[in-house]
C-alpha cells in the first residue's frame, strides 16, 4: 500500500481515538506505533518507542516545562493574580467596561508569571466574575471577557505552548518567549478597545464603577511589584543572556515561593497542593510530547510531510496562501478538538512546509500560539469556555458564555491578522538576542 495512504489512514485512526475518548498522548502513541509497525515492522516499532521514551525524558530541554509549571502554581498560591486585578480595578474601574479592562490587563500580568491559559482563566476569573456581577455587568460579556482574557497566558511569556512548540521544532525557547511580548501587549490593547467600544454603544453592558483619586491610583501600583519583579527577573535574565530557560524557570519558581512566604499567603497546604498540581500537569505534558514524537516518526516514515510540500509546489500556493491554509485548518479543527492534540499533530506536519515557504520559524511560533489562543475559546469545544462554566456553575448556561466569547473573538482574530501581516511585531525583540 502507498505509504501516503497509510499516513492519511493513521491520522484518521488518531481522530477516531480522540473521539472515543482515549487520552491524547496515548492515542498518538497507539496510532504512531501501529502505523510504524505496518510500514516498517513490529520489531522496528518497538525499538522506536523505547528509544523515543528514553531520549525524550533524557532531554535537558524538557526540564524547562516543570520549572515554569511550578512557577505558575506558586504564583497562583502567592496571590499574585488577585493583587494584579485589584491594582487594575483601582486604575480602570471607574470607566465604562472598566472591570472588563481590569480582567484583560490582570490576565496579561498574571500570564507573565504563569504560562497556562486555563490557570490564568481560573486565577483571574475567581476574582473578576463576582466583581462584575456585583456591579451589574452583562453576564454574557463578563464571562466572555474572562474566558478570552485567560488565553493571554498562552502568549505572554513564559508560555507552556511556546515551550512545546520549541521542543517540537528544536527552536530557541528563549527567543520564542521574547517574541510573544509585543503580540501579547497588542492583543491586550485590542481587548481593551473592544470593551470600550461595546460599552460605549451599550452602556448597560458595563456600568462605570466608583471613581478613585490620583493618589489612590499611585498607591495601588505597589500591588504590581510582585509580578513585576518576577517578570523582570525571568524575562530580563533570558533577554540579557544571563541564564537559559530552565534556570529562568527555576529562579522564577524560587522567587514566587519567596514572595508567597513574605506575603504570608503560601501556607504549607497551598505549597503541597501547588507541588501536586505541577507534578500532575508536568507528567501529562510529558506523555503528550512522547506520544507526539512517536506519531511524528510515523508521519516521517510515510513521507506525508514531504508530499504535502510537493503538493503545495505543484498547486502553486503562495507563501501567504500557505499560512492562510494552515490557519484555516487550525480554526476548523479547533471547533471540534481540544487545541493540544491539534498543536502536536499539525506543527510537525506543516513545519517542513513553513521552512520551504521561507517564513521565519520564530514568527510562525507566534502565529501558532495565537491560533491556540483562538482555538481554546472556539465553540463548541473551547476549553476555556468549560473552565469558565465551571466557575459559575449551573446558574449560567453555556450558550450565554459562548455569546460573550463571540464578541471577544473579534479582537483575537484581528490580532492574528496583524501578526501575520506585520511579522516585525513578533521579531523585533528577538532580533536583539544573541542566542
Amino acid at each position: 500500500m502507498d505509504p501516503i495512504i497509510i499516513g492519511i489512514g493513521g491520522i484518521v485512526l488518531l481522530l477516531i481515538l480522540f473521539f472515543l475518548g482515549v487520552p491524547v498522548g496515548f492515542a498518538m502513541a497507539i496510532a504512531g506505533f501501529l502505523g510504524f509497525a505496518y510500514v516498517a515492522s513490529p520489531q522496528a516499532a518497538l525499538s522506536m518507542v523505547g528509544s523515543t521514551v528514553f531520549s525524550t525524558l533524557d532531554s535537558y530541554s524538557l526540564s524547562v516545562l516543570p520549572m515554569f509549571i511550578l512557577m505558575g502554581s506558586m504564583a497562583f498560591a502567592a496571590g499574585i493574580g488577585r493583587r494584579a486585578y485589584d491594582v487594575v480595578y483601582v486604575l480602570m474601574g471607574q470607566l465604562r467596561g472598566g472591570l472588563i479592562i481590569a480582567t484583560a490587563v490582570a490576565s496579561a500580568i498574571f500570564g507573565a508569571v504563569c504560562g497556562s491559559g486555563a490557570a490564568t482563566n481560573v486565577a483571574i476569573g475567581k476574582i473578576a466574575i463576582p466583581e462584575m456581577k456585583k456591579h451589574n455587568y452583562d453576564t454574557a460579556i463578563s464571562l466572555g471577557a474572562v474566558a478570552c482574557s485567560g488565553t493571554l497566558g498562552f502568549m505572554i511569556p513564559p508560555s507552556i505552548v511556546f515551550v512545546i512548540y520549541g521542543i517540537l521544532t528544536e527552536q530557541s525557547i528563549g527567543k520564542l518567549f521574547i517574541s510573544g511580548i509585543l503580540p501579547g501587549i497588542l492583543i491586550t490593547i485590542l481587548f481593551i478597545a473592544t470593551a470600550l467600544v461595546v460599552c460605549w454603544i451599550r452602556p448597560e453592558y458595563g456600568p462605570a464603577g466608583e471613581s478613585t483619586t490620583i493618589k489612590q491610583k499611585f498607591r495601588s501600583l505597589v500591588g504590581l511589584a510582585d509580578a513585576g519583579v518576577l517578570f523582570l527577573l525571568v524575562m530580563g535574565g533570558l533577554f540579557a543572556g544571563f541564564f537559559g530557560p530552565t534556570m529562568a524557570g527555576a529562579i522564577g519558581s524560587a522567587g514566587a515561593i519567596v514572595i508567597g512566604l513574605v506575603r504570608r499567603e503560601l501556607t504549607w497546604s497551598r505549597f503541597v497542593e501547588g507541588l501536586r498540581d505541577s507534578l500532575r500537569l508536568s507528567c501529562m505534558i510529558f506523555v503528550l510530547i512522547i506520544g507526539a514524537m512517536i506519531f511524528g516518526y510515523f508521519i516521517t516514515v510515510t513521507t506525508l510531510s514531504q508530499s504535502l510540500v510537493n503538493w503545495v509546489e505543484v498547486t502553486g500556493l503562495s507563501p501567504l496562501g500557505t499560512i492562510i491554509f494552515v490557519s484555516a485548518l487550525f480554526f476548523i479543527l479547533g471547533c471540534f478538538i481540544d487545541i493540544t492534540p491539534i498543536l502536536l499533530l499539525l506543527v510537525p506536519l506543516f513545519y517542513p512546509l513553513i521552512l520551504k515557504s521561507g517564513y521565519d520559524v520564530i514568527w510562525f511560533g507566534v502565529v501558532v500560539v495565537t491560533l491556540c489562543m483562538i482555538g481554546i475559546v472556539t465553540p463548541p469545544v473551547g476549553t476555556n469556555i468549560f473552565v469558565t462554566k465551571g466557575l459559575v456553575g449551573e446558574e449560567v448556561s453555556l450558550n450565554t458564555i459562548i455569546k460573550g466569547v463571540l464578541i471577544f473573538l473579534i479582537p483575537m482574530t484581528l490580532g492574528l491578522v496583524l501578526i501575520i501581516a506585520f511579522p516585525s511585531i513578533s521579531l523585533f525583540l528577538p532580533s536583539f538576542m544573541s542566542y
